[in-house]
């Protein structure tokens, strides 16, 4: 469907008084970096002003799962507790690193608060990550001190770093809640820190085998903050405002979808963030919405696919009232299918384009612009500047394909420890060149293809160039090539051509086998072609991906 001319909708008339000089989201351009960009004139300078600013939210619920709940005044104890001990105990100062590895919890976010509180960097590592991968994580960023949880905890191998449960375990000295415990009552230690300086490592798939810590600062995630602020006032504006919101947290803590945009911001407007623990069960979830009356949910394609799939009439949904679709492209049919199942959750039904990167969303399409353009991914955010670039870096004209490239105060620093990485990515002027091919119609941003060949699985992104380097360390492998196929449930799925010599025998169990022990599952292949026959090239040497089939 073709998008209508831009004309003033309610929306952007309260986004205008909103943002106008001297009201409390007012824009304005500021020097960020050596660069004039637009910034948000009356925002808080460093993530220890938000966890303050929580106290004022007493015994309200801040953190619940399905057998615990901690007030926002009670966290707040904790984290000073927390931190304290870091400070006292493990020496950690500001600009230390101190990583976090385990599945959705309490003490996650604990940990997370404690630490950049202290003016310290919180390293969100994938918790699906192989031993391999957790070292090479560990090896980038140094930490001083390392939170891993049980299941996580037989993954970590030789390390400078002071390994702490992020739970009681008999296998570890120390735990947070015993730190919390040691040093309850003490008054939140203090650090002076510039908004410009690192809060935050979460890792994105490298294409060169190893992932990049795409680094965020302070300035970042404040920034994300105030996008879901604004996004709260205009929504005040136009008589839609929501009291006593309860949010389910079903995404991982080391994605910007369940940190930045969820964790951070519930702590400082004063909701409820409901973490489901666990694998993604749907009758578990739903009976945690349920149970707790969650009122929203962003949500990944797959998550709500299960959704879809199942029947609600034996659930009660009442509550529910909100859903975005996040961390990963949702089809147009995906939405509609949503509105037909949940029409008072689907009829606020918007999408967001970001990375990363990104910190939050770069761009945001509400339920009406998708009404008039489902291929929409929406306008520029306030304070985001987006352009289209053809290959030689210019910038193209309206509805030309190029590559999305975006500017703003909530783009990453750069990569961790990979100047080489961030100087690729980001231009001297500060433009992030994201890989994505878009084009922009009438303001709106509509993308093409994603990263060249990379994989979403899920949520979860994948370079074929980190499968493939693994595969080719079996003596058995010639050559090989790993692809995204489409996948009813995840989006895409991950499949490999294997060549292999003629006297070989192995299978696809014993490159699984190879691979366990050097990628996460969710990487490994679940579609196989294994033959002697080579991959096809082009006239430059380079493997043909079009004309690689997957069945003889």
């Amino acid at each position: 469907m073709t998008q209508a001319p831009n004309t003033p909708t309610p929306r952007d008339e309260a986004l205008a008084r909103l943002t106008a000089p001297g009201q409390r989201f007012e824009i304005r351009d500021e020097p960020v970096r050596g660069a004039q960009l637009p910034v948000f004139a009356n925002r808080h300078r460093c993530l220890a002003e938000l966890l303050e600013a929580s106290r004022q939210h007493g015994d309200a619920d801040y953190l619940v799962t399905e057998d615990e709940r901690l007030s926002h005044a009670d966290h707040y104890a904790m984290v000073a507790a927390v931190a304290t001990a870091l400070r006292e105990e493990h020496g950690v100062r500001p600009g230390d690193r101190v990583a976090l590895c385990g599945a959705n919890s309490i003490e996650w976010i604990v940990g997370f608060w404690a630490t950049v509180s202290l003016g310290a960097v919180a390293v969100g590592m994938n918790s699906m990550w192989s031993a391999g991968e957790l070292a090479d994580g560990v090896e980038l960023t140094s930490p001083k001190v390392l939170f891993v949880d049980r299941p996580r905890s037989a993954l970590v191998g030789e390390t400078s770093a002071r390994v702490v449960g992020l739970e009681p375990d008999t296998d570890r000295e120390d735990d947070l809640r015993a730190m919390a415990a040691r040093h309850r009552g003490a008054e939140l230690p203090r650090a002076e820190v510039d908004e410009d300086d690192a809060a935050v490592i979460l890792f994105t798939s490298g294409t060169s085998g190893r992932a990049k810590g795409a680094t965020h600062s302070h300035r970042n995630v404040i920034a994300a903050v105030w996008f879901h602020l604004l996004n709260d006032a205009i929504a005040a504006e136009l008589g839609f405002a929501m009291k006593d919101r309860r949010y389910l947290l079903a995404t991982p803590l080391f994605h910007i979808a369940g940190l930045h945009n969820l964790a951070v911001v519930r702590l400082f407007v004063g909701d409820t963030a409901v973490i489901h623990r666990g694998r993604f069960e749907i009758d578990r979830v739903l009976r945690l919405m349920e149970k707790e009356r969650v009122t929203n949910w962003g949500a990944v394609p797959t998550m709500l696919n299960r959704l879809l799939e199942t029947d609600l009439s034996g659930y009660d949904l009442s509550a529910f009232r909100t859903l975005s679709v996040n961390s990963a492209p949702s089809t147009p049919g995906l939405k509609e299918r949503i509105r037909e199942h949940l029409p008072v959750a689907g009829a606020s039904l918007g999408t967001t384009y970001g990375l990363t990167e990104s910190s939050t969303g770069a761009t945001l399409a509400t339920a009406a612009d998708l009404a008039i353009d489902p291929d929409s991914v929406g306008r520029p955010v306030v304070n985001i500047e987006v352009q289209i670039r053809a290959e030689d870096g210019t910038v193209v004209g309206e509805g030309v394909e190029g590559e999305v490239c975006l500017r703003g105060a909530q783009m990453m620093l750069g990569y961790w420890a990979n100047p080489e990485a961030t100087a690729e990515s980001i231009t001297a002027d500060g433009w992030f060149r994201t890989g994505d091919l878009g084009s922009l119609v009438n303001g709106h941003l509509r993308i093409a293809s994603r990263r060249s060949d990379l994989i979403l699985r899920g949520a979860e992104n994948i370079y074929p160039t980190e499968v493939e380097h693994q595969l080719m360390l079996h003596p058995d492998v010639v050559e090989c090539i790993v692809l995204g196929v489409p996948d009813p449930d995840f989006g895409q799925a991950v499949a490999a051509v294997v060549v292999v010599g003629p006297e070989s025998t192995v299978d696809e169990t014993g490159l699984r086998e190879h691979l366990a022990e050097r990628l996460a599952r969710y990487k490994t292949p679940s579609v196989w072609r294994i033959t002697t026959a080579a991959l096809p090239r082009n006239a430059t040497g380079k493997v043909s991906r079009r004309e690689v089939r997957l069945q003889d």
